[in-house]
């Protein structure tokens, strides 16, 4: 093992945050100071199960601790991720406390929609959840459970990409199935809620009148799906009852005719596994170029299999924008957000160009800089970049839920 390491600046009360996926947790340390929050230091485990990789940086982006694995020590879980972390903030913190530690958990299905305390209840509740969202929900449960035998005593509150789109019109919400199927939970949920949640608190604060009119997020990463917003509140989403739906991602298909997995079912002999494996990790666009994932790597390739699967992505977001404005009326503003919606000027050009027809238009120079509002002064709909933070909305949560449970705080 070799690291490198330096000390944060001074902390204070802290809160932890935790996003576990299956190969890698994130985490972010706010210090608690009068109810604000102050980002101190981020960073993550990756390569868990492979060559794992630990990286803490400051606020400011200044690396502060990096540590790598080679061989891969036998055993290398989300466990040993966490106790690694751990460790490194016990030796930064010095003589300050985390207070608690809040979780991005994947599903509350009917249960849950609020962020709530964990106890041994919910977490057997979030368990059986784990048929909805059998990639997600076993990497949050494990980063749940390694707190819980290392750090009994400290308080755990988790927090739902689902709940943003919860209480939605019931028609938004359903699937044309037998009744008994909606009834098991089969249903339209609807993903990537804590962003969501906080480009809503942006948007009030930056344009108080937009917030509570006909709004559509973009948010477009590794990940996408698009929600369309009235007074705030999530009508439509493009994901549903899993995080497969809607837009086409670096590696996931999007929407599909049902049918293709019957074919493949029928004629290749294709079973659960082959499926999984075939809609998450080896679609999207990494299938249809054949060469990355990374929309960045395809923009540089001369592959037109690389500009065909650009074709697509942008055809397919400008498809979804339609039927969402169709869901909320019309279109007061358009919002990109997270790592393409944020950091990629020509894509969000290319959206904008052909929803044209929504009278969306953009300042070429604006979009260029991405900061704020980058259409024209004056114009409607209006166009928005605003990035997104999904730790910062779980820490908000975490402080508020310890502090309405009278637990010891700052």
């Amino acid at each position: 093992m070799t690291a490198t390491s330096q000390q944060p600046a001074d902390l204070g009360a802290l809160i932890l945050t935790l996003n576990a996926g299956s190969s890698s947790i994130k985490f972010a340390l706010y210090s608690v100071a009068d109810g604000d929050l102050v980002l101190t230091a981020k960073g993550q485990v990756e390569g868990i199960g492979t060559a794992p990789r630990f990286l803490a940086k400051a606020a400011d982006g200044t690396r502060l601790a990096e540590s790598y694995w080679e061989p891969v020590e036998a055993g290398f879980g989300h466990a040993r991720a966490l106790r690694q972390i751990w460790h490194w903030l016990v030796e930064t913190a010095a003589d300050e406390r985390i207070i608690a530690v809040g979780h991005r958990v994947a599903h509350g299905g009917e249960r849950y929609a609020d962020p709530v305390l964990i106890d041994p209840k919910v977490t057997e509740d979030l368990a059986a959840l784990i048929p909805l969202v059998p990639l997600h929900q076993p990497n949050n449960l494990a980063a749940i459970r390694a707190v819980a035998t290392d750090l009994p005593d400290l308080p755990q509150v988790a927090c739902f990409d689902t709940g943003f789109h919860r209480g939605r019109p019931l028609v938004s919400e359903q699937f044309a199935l037998p009744r008994a199927l909606l009834d098991r939970g089969l249903k339209r949920y609807g993903f990537h809620g804590l962003s969501y949640e906080f480009i809503v608190a942006q948007l009030r604060e930056l344009a108080p009148d937009l917030a509570t009119g006909r709004v559509v997020v973009a948010h477009l990463g590794s990940g996408c799906s698009m929600s369309a917003l009235r007074d705030g509140r999530s009508i439509e989403t493009t994901m549903s009852f899993s995080a497969l739906d809607g837009l086409p991602m670096g590696t996931r298909c999007g929407t599909l005719d049902p049918g293709v997995l019957l074919y493949l079912m029928r004629e290749d002999g294709l079973g659960v596994n082959d499926l999984e494996r075939l809609l998450y990790q080896e679609s999207g666009l990494l299938g249809l170029s054949g060469i990355s994932n990374d929309l960045r790597d395809l923009k540089a390739s001369t592959a037109p299999t690389a500009a065909a699967a650009i074709d697509y992505f942008i055809y397919r977001i400008g498809q979804h924008l339609g039927a969402l404005c169709a869901t909320i009326g019309g279109l007061d503003a358009l919002i990109f957000t997270a790592g393409i919606g944020e950091n990629d000027p020509d894509t969000r050009a290319r959206i904008c160009a052909n929803a044209a027809w929504l009278g969306i238009a953009i300042d070429a120079a604006a979009n260029a800089r991405g900061d704020g509002c980058i259409s024209p002064p004056g114009q409607t709909p209006s166009v928005w970049v605003i990035p997104t933070d999904e730790e910062r909305m779980i820490a908000r949560h975490t402080l508020a839920v310890v502090g309405a449970a009278g637990l010891p705080a700052a």
